[in-house]
């Protein structure tokens, strides 16, 4: 079997930096991207990891990620968009920069990274794009507001759906993951506390919780169009 290629983003830290090693640890060639991946300090390049800086929001990273991955590498077999971010405030405290922003990331930079590599995938007749959303997309709760970010992330689930069908004659498969909150550097420990109680199993999900969840992904060819929540059951409904 031919070594596959992974392109990660936000891959400097948190659920991102977890899943570029694991990946690497099962084979994968990987190209690792975040805004200033190569400064982060927590990667180092070697014979079968590139490091890419910049702003998935600009579509020339995203064209360079997968330029990369196929000059480098051959191929590109699977796609975690990772990168995003996550405004918690009421909706008539958010701004337009707050809009923007969110907009830029989560939306803009799905659809630039994506589209690059389905192109790419399409080619090959096979690929998977794994894109890392929220439970707060199917169920919102009442201490946790983020009306905004929850537009954007619940349009890359409905998007999930919309391409797994679109492409799943050409053998490219399109999945997500929406996990609770995770035990990363994006929540201050004093806020763990108050986290746990958000979800029925009562812990912040590990990082590794979220990356085994992609791994499951990617050894399930008969799955796609799926939202895989991994939330210690939040989304099930009221607890």
């Amino acid at each position: 079997m031919n070594t596959q290629t992974a392109i990660v983003t936000g891959a400097s830290s948190g659920i991102g930096l977890g899943l570029t090693k694991a990946l690497l640890g099962n084979g994968y060639n990987v190209v690792a991207n975040a805004r200033r991946v190569s400064a982060a300090g927590t990667l180092e390049p070697s014979g079968n990891l590139v490091l890419i800086d910049g702003d998935v929001a600009d579509p020339q990273t995203a064209a360079l990620l997968t330029r990369t991955a196929v000059e480098r590498f051959g191929s590109v077999d699977l796609v975690v968009n990772n990168a995003g971010i996550f405004i918690s405030k009421p909706f008539t405290d958010h701004t337009a920069e707050d809009f923007q922003n969110l907009v830029a990331t989560n939306l803009t930079g799905f659809f630039n990274v994506t589209q690059s590599a389905v192109r790419q995938m399409r080619t090959q007749g096979s690929g998977h794009v794994v894109t890392i959303t929220t439970t707060l997309a199917n169920q919102p709760i009442q201490g946790v507001p983020g009306a905004i970010s929850i537009l954007t992330k619940g349009g890359l689930n409905a998007i999930t759906r919309a391409l797994s069908i679109e492409y799943a004659k050409e053998g490219v498969r399109v999945n997500a993951v929406a996990p609770g909150f995770v035990d990363t550097p994006m929540h201050a420990p004093g806020t763990h506390g108050f986290l746990k109680t958000l979800h029925p199993i009562q812990r912040l999900a590990d990082v590794s919780d979220v990356v085994d969840a992609v791994l499951y992904l990617t050894r399930a060819p008969f799955i796609t169009g799926e939202v895989l929540h991994v939330d210690g059951g939040a989304h099930a409904g009221r607890w």
